[in-house]
């Protein structure tokens, strides 16, 4: 029987495990601190569209739902189903983009993992302990995973700007699969760089 190692790993592997999935990227990046005063209100001003949003993603699941079953029965059309529900959420995506396009000052470097995200910020503006409400436009892809953030640190540069470390605290389990997809892509495409 082979041994079975039990020792956790050292700081070392740890530190380059985080690394793995920690990337260095340019995103679109829209940040606003949250008011403890009116939490439920939409940061981003979207009110409108949640509705639609929201439609969408549960017409979605149907399909999701659906191809499953249909699997069983036809791979063919599943795959054909399968393909043409990509074919919309990529349009989708598409339009949302085209009616809220970023600034280029709204595209920034950052680091990014699925647990939290660090940016430079123009300012000293934000301090350890605030809530940040982050919408995040990752390319090529254009999804746009939103996430409730806490400023774990601050650190100032010498244009008096801050690089800003945070933690997601609420993120929704699309969204961070979300994450993790653009992570693991972006590591391929550095991968085929070399």
């Amino acid at each position: 029987m082979p041994s079975q190692n039990k020792t956790p790993p050292s700081g070392d592997s740890q530190r380059e495990r985080r690394e793995f999935f920690r990337i260095d990227d340019r995103i679109g990046l829209e940040v606003r601190r949250l008011d403890d005063a009116h939490p439920g209100d939409d940061p981003f001003n979207n009110s409108p569209l949640e509705a639609l949003k929201a439609e969408f993603r549960r017409l979605d699941q149907d399909v999701r739902a659906h191809l499953a079953s249909l699997a069983e029965r036809d791979r063919l059309l599943a795959g054909l189903v399968k393909s043409l529900n990509s074919k919309v959420d990529t349009l989708a995506r598409i339009i949302a983009f085209d009616q809220n396009p970023l600034q280029p000052e709204d595209w920034q470097d950052v680091t990014l993992s699925e647990g939290g995200l660090s940016f430079r910020w123009p300012t000293a503006t934000f301090v350890a302990g605030d809530r940040l409400a982050i919408r995040m436009t990752l390319p090529p892809e254009l999804y746009q995973p939103r996430a409730i953030a806490e400023v774990l640190d601050t650190e100032h540069d010498n244009q008096g700007g801050t690089r800003v470390h945070t933690l997601f605290v609420e993120l929704d389990d699309s969204d961070r699969q979300q994450i993790a997809r653009h992570v693991m892509r972006w590591q391929i495409r550095q991968r085929q760089k070399e």
